[in-house]
């Protein structure tokens, strides 16, 4: 599986914050259900290894880690069968620790000089994060002009609400949001629901 592969297997990648390693195969489960295919489990809690091996139960479930800044975190990520990896920021030794271990990565950009250096270890491919608070549309629009081949996530503000504009950027092939689970019980209607209309944003 390539980094386009992952970009492409729905218009939302969700971003996810698991607490409690119970919820992982339902909320799985309930994405996959609704057409979202891609789930980032952010490395934000102790129960997030367990998460990501309980979500690679779940048929069709596609399953990453997001927030891995350093080595011993890739390594973790991937024992835990992680198939692809995302990063806030773009670092030399993570990239290439990522690029030998073979698997997708979408590390974050926020300048020219992160997509630059991304490209020099061989990168065409980036989380653009925070993607509101560094100038929303407009910004990403105007870094993505001198750099033709590059292809953004924007993840970072990205809602409901303005995932179908960001998504109208031919640079964008993705979006990364934690809009469809909401916080508290995990509720499968919803969840499902939720996703479906991501779903559906694809044009």
């Amino acid at each position: 599986m390539t980094t386009d592969d992952v970009m492409t297997l729905a218009p939302v990648i969700p971003v996810l914050v698991i607490n409690d390693a119970a919820d992982a195969r339902p909320i799985a489960e309930a994405l996959v259900a609704g057409g979202i295919r891609a789930l980032e489990v952010t490395l934000r809690t102790p129960a997030a290894i367990e998460a990501m091996q309980e979500m690679a139960k779940v048929e069709g479930a596609v399953v990453g880690a997001g927030t891995v800044i350093n080595e011993n975190q890739l390594r973790q990520a991937l024992d835990a069968g992680a198939q692809f990896i995302v990063s806030p920021g773009l670092t030399e030794g993570l990239t290439k620790a990522v690029l030998a271990a073979g698997v997708p990565y979408l590390p974050g950009v926020a300048s020219g000089s992160d997509i630059m250096r991304g490209m020099d270890l061989g990168l065409t491919r980036f989380k653009f994060f925070p993607a509101e608070a560094n100038g929303g549309i407009p910004a990403l629009t105007a870094l993505a002009a001198p750099f033709f081949e590059a292809r953004f996530c924007p993840t970072g503000g990205v809602n409901a609400g303005n995932a179908r504009d960001w998504l109208a950027v031919p640079a964008v092939k993705c979006v990364g949001g934690s809009w469809l689970v909401p916080k508290g019980p995990v509720d499968k209607a919803t969840i499902t629901a939720l996703a479906k209309e991501a779903a559906a944003l694809r044009a």
